[in-house]
């Protein structure tokens, strides 16, 4: 009796570790199945404007094309520094998979808070100058990304001016505080050796200080040459209204600020080389690429287009040698 009683005790155990045997393999299959990681990219932008919203959405969409999937945390320091390098410092300490760094300011904040987490930027002017990267080739570090400047669009958008533009002095507004837009004028000012034009800069620290610098321009200026200085292409509309009202032409840095009213552009679109920076940012999370394996990545398009409405609002007649080099938009 006592022996059956034994082997009851024995069976019902081995039954026991057997169920929960299986129950251990099921959550263990359930655990190392194919489960995809989720990625945590902090977005850091140091303003708002079209230009840089497009950016991200090029970013985003090339992540979503490699299958990954991601959170986001989308933090705009509203070009504020201050701000900046908090939003930065706040992804350092929550230790996300990647920073995404969309403008010069917010890639070097972000590099100042970390130097272990990856940074991809884009629309940054000049990575070098910025001290982001040690050479487009071979980056170093933590950091690579996409640059908003084609070797080309300056000296073409000097050469058009200096060709079809009545008069030699071209205003300039930009934030001095911004050293991607001091590197743009200093390429202008390389640009325009050989012709009898000249710069008539205007310097402003705030978005709220753009208007009036434009007014400054009127009677001083022949046209104006808007690069891409994030603090000035926010508050665009602005410098769009004196031009309009003074008959003033309006080049711009970008497609984007064409298409809010600039006359014309040597430009690309930024949801491209957001595209670009995303496909880096792919290679780093899926491939195990490191930043300093990626060379930094120029725009790979380039085209001049024309805003027929602005043309007739600040008074320029379109030249038919345009048609052929030239993409047009009412």
């Amino acid at each position: 009796m006592m022996k059956k009683r034994i082997q009851q005790i024995a069976m019902l155990c081995s039954a026991s570790f057997l169920l929960l045997s299986g129950c251990s393999a099921k959550e263990t299959s359930k655990s190392d199945g194919n489960k995809e990681k989720t990625y945590q990219i902090g977005v850091t932008q140091f303003v708002e404007h079209p230009s840089l919203d497009a950016a991200l959405e090029g970013f985003k969409q090339a992540l979503k094309d490699k299958g990954l999937s991601v959170s986001y945390d989308v933090q705009n320091a509203q070009g504020d520094m201050n701000n900046n390098q908090t939003i930065a410092n706040n992804f350092a300490s929550d230790q996300v998979d990647l920073i995404f760094a969309n403008s010069t300011p917010s890639a070097q904040a972000a590099l100042n808070a970390t130097k272990d987490i990856p940074i991809v930027f884009t629309s940054v002017t000049d990575p070098v100058g910025a001290q982001l990267v040690q050479s487009m080739e071979k980056p170093g570090g933590n950091v690579t990304g996409t640059t908003d400047t084609h070797p080309d669009a300056i000296p073409k958008t000097v050469q058009f001016i200096d060709k079809y533009v009545k008069g030699n002095r071209v205003g300039m507004i930009y934030n001095s505080g911004e050293q991607n837009s001091v590197a743009q004028v200093e390429t202008v000012k390389k640009a325009m050796k050989g012709t009898d034009l000249k710069i008539v800069p205007v310097s402003v620290s705030t978005s709220a200080e753009v208007k009036q610098a434009a007014e400054s321009l009127v009677g001083k200026a022949d046209c104006i040459y808007i690069i891409t200085d994030n603090t000035v292409v926010s508050a665009l509309e602005s410098v769009i209204q004196v031009a309009s009202d003074h008959d003033i032409p309006l080049f711009v840095g970008e497609l984007d600020s064409v298409k809010r009213g600039g006359f014309a552009a040597y430009g690309f679109d930024y949801y491209d080389i957001g595209y670009e920076a995303g496909e880096m940012a792919a290679q780093i999370l899926k491939d195990g690429k490191k930043p300093s394996d990626l060379p930094v990545q120029y725009p790979k398009k380039l085209k001049l287009l024309i805003n027929k409405k602005a043309a007739k609002d600040m008074n320029i007649e379109l030249n038919p040698e345009w048609d052929s080099i030239a993409e047009y938009i009412e």
